[in-house]
């Protein structure tokens, strides 16, 4: 059975990556450092090295509860350290009396550089500090071209990883039955709004699947699929439980505002 099956088509290009990456440790019988991965990505390196003797998979992302993190894969000899994942944490300083940042601010702002996605990890907010994590090879690049977010002039200053914001946010499980699997009956269900509501909101390019934009109303949603919406927050398939009397799917999802 061929490992696409259990996965999405748009996923092909990642698995093929990692899978490459799998069979390179593999024949240089040595470490290899991948770049930020969101959770679904994580999940499917984990899937493809599975109980593979020859390879063992580490993930770190700077601290506890992060989402985005780099992949390690190394064998069994080797034993790595946190320096190994060259990860760096730093502190932006801007004027908090006139300006308030938000992760889809910094974000852009990040990513206007030129700089690929999977060279930063988590964005991390609180009422006093605002700080990113990102890979340590952009470092230089990062103090000489990250001056400003929107108008506004900003610094940023390297800080230890034990200084760390550790997120707050935790997913709420709850159980539901749906009449299909549907990505609009799936949402409607967990977001407690109408189904022409949220085929609204997809059709605007404001849901993820799996951290990707989607406009297909009627994709089909599979376990452990995330689901983020643009102002409503995300839901996560835990597990599908099977079926009801009444031929519905029962599902446990986490909810995260």
């Amino acid at each position: 059975m061929s490992i696409y099956q259990h996965f999405r088509p748009e996923e092909k290009e990642f698995i093929d990556q990692a899978s490459g990456i799998v069979e390179q440790v593999k024949g240089t019988y040595a470490p290899k450092l991948m770049g930020f991965l969101d959770p679904r990505e994580q999940f499917i390196l984990s899937s493809i090295v599975g109980k593979d003797s020859e390879v063992i998979l580490a993930f770190f992302g700077g601290g506890d509860g992060v989402e985005r993190k780099r992949a390690l894969l190394y064998p069994d000899y080797y034993s790595p350290e946190e320096a190994d994942y060259q990860i760096a944490l730093y502190k932006i300083r801007y004027p908090k009396k006139f300006l308030t940042l938000e992760h889809r601010q910094i974000l852009g702002t990040l990513m206007s550089l030129g700089i690929q996605r999977e060279k930063f990890g988590d964005i991390l907010i609180n009422d006093e500090s605002v700080q990113f994590v990102a890979a340590k090879e952009i470092d230089s690049y990062l103090a000489v071209n990250l001056e400003k977010i929107g108008n506004s002039s900003v610094t940023i200053e390297p800080i230890p990883l034990t200084s760390i914001l550790v997120p707050k946010e935790q997913w709420q499980e709850e159980t539901h039955t749906v009449s299909s699997l549907r990505l609009d009956a799936v949402l409607s269900t967990g977001l407690n709004q109408s189904r022409q509501k949220v085929q609204t909101l997809i059709k605007a390019g404001k849901v993820k699947v799996n951290f990707k934009v989607t406009e297909n109303v009627s994709a089909e949603c599979r376990e452990s699929d995330v689901l983020s919406v643009r102002g409503f927050g995300r839901v996560k398939i835990i597990s599908i439980d099977g079926k009801t009397k009444k031929d519905k799917y029962r599902l446990t999802l986490g909810m995260k505002k």
